[in-house]
């Protein structure tokens, strides 16, 4: 099964996946805003992918694909679904950075946000950005997204705490 947006395809993570993975979360500057947790190995990322449990209705996630060229470039995740809430939380990230500022990242987010209210009945869709993260503040407002509050010093990079602001996108505000 697949998701068909306009630029993007969004499919099933493959353990063949793996690799991508393992390079995108080492590389510090696709990594750069992200909770990037502690170093793992290839062999343990590989085997993550082999034992994650199928997607379903609370943890859904995709790798990104360019339609244009099948290329794997990034993922994205709704999870902590609940039928009785509506309620998702979504993640994503663009790890080859060849492709930031061509619309992949828009096109995912309008794929996935629909995907979400149409196919798994959500009312709301939530997530958290860092606030200086502009590039994806950017791309969440222009989808629908709206600002909801600002977490205090809630991220830590190079020595330095920063705010996160956690943004909401209700079924029938997607752009």
């Amino acid at each position: 099964m697949f998701v068909l947006g306009d630029l993007v395809k969004l499919r099933a993570m493959e353990p063949s996946d793996g690799e991508a993975l393992w390079r995108w979360n080492h590389d510090p500057e696709v990594m750069r805003w992200m909770d990037d947790g502690y170093a793992q190995t290839l062999a343990r990322v590989t085997t993550w992918m082999q034992e994650r449990p199928r997607n379903e209705y609370g943890d859904v996630l995709f790798g990104i694909e360019v339609i244009a060229d099948a290329k794997l470039v990034g993922l994205v995740r709704l999870h902590g679904a609940e039928p009785e809430t509506g309620c998702a939380d979504l993640d994503i990230y663009l790890g080859e950075k060849d492709y930031w500022g061509r619309g992949y990242a828009t096109d995912a987010m309008r794929t996935v946000c629909r995907f979400g209210f149409d196919n798994m009945r959500l009312h709301k869709i939530t997530l958290t950005v860092v606030a200086e993260n502009h590039a994806a503040h950017h791309v969440y407002r222009k989808v629908g997204f709206v600002d909801e509050g600002r977490l205090r010093q809630t991220f830590r990079r190079d020595g330095t705490w920063y705010d996160k602001f956690t943004m909401g996108l209700l079924e029938g505000e997607l752009r």
